[in-house]
């Protein structure tokens, strides 16, 4: 994965999951910075359709409180699909209460960084989730790999 020229060709696709239009913006950016293909999705409506209609990311970052349907719910839904069940999830949400970081990682999330977060440590989970499932991925061979590709 590249770090930091933003022509540099992208490695990883990332699918960012956030409502609030100036965050979106900003998470675009510094992942496209940061050499991810990104794709955006402003409420859980949206990122269902991106789930169903496009082959599994890298990474999907997500927020909790989202219009519609909530990243609960789509952490469900997508721990439920074949080709998306082991993509990590990285939840990004200004919920801090230990119910509401227990509950997502429970239903399958990757790993919780609350809101305001600090930009180079969520870059660095990201790595850190995405390089742990290449490995995983590296594990159960080439079937495997493209069964979640």
């Amino acid at each position: 994965m590249t770090t930091g020229d933003p022509a540099q060709i992208a490695t990883h696709r990332a699918l960012v999951v956030e409502d609030d239009e100036h965050i979106g913006y900003l998470l675009d950016f510094m992942l496209r910075r940061a050499g991810y293909d990104v794709l955006l999705a402003g409420n859980g409506r949206d990122a269902q359709s991106v789930i169903e209609n496009v082959p599994p990311v890298d990474v999907i970052l997500l927020d909790l409180m989202l219009p519609y349907v909530s990243g609960y719910q789509l952490i469900e839904e997508i721990r439920e699909i074949h080709d998306w069940q082991h993509v990590p999830i990285v939840v990004l949400s200004a919920k801090v209460l230990e119910q509401d970081v227990v509950r997502a990682l429970d239903l399958g999330a990757t790993d919780y960084v609350t809101k305001p977060f600090r930009p180079q440590e969520l870059l660095a989970r990201l790595r850190r989730a995405v390089t742990d499932h290449e490995a995983f991925v590296g594990q159960h061979g080439q079937n495997r790999v493209a069964a979640l590709r």
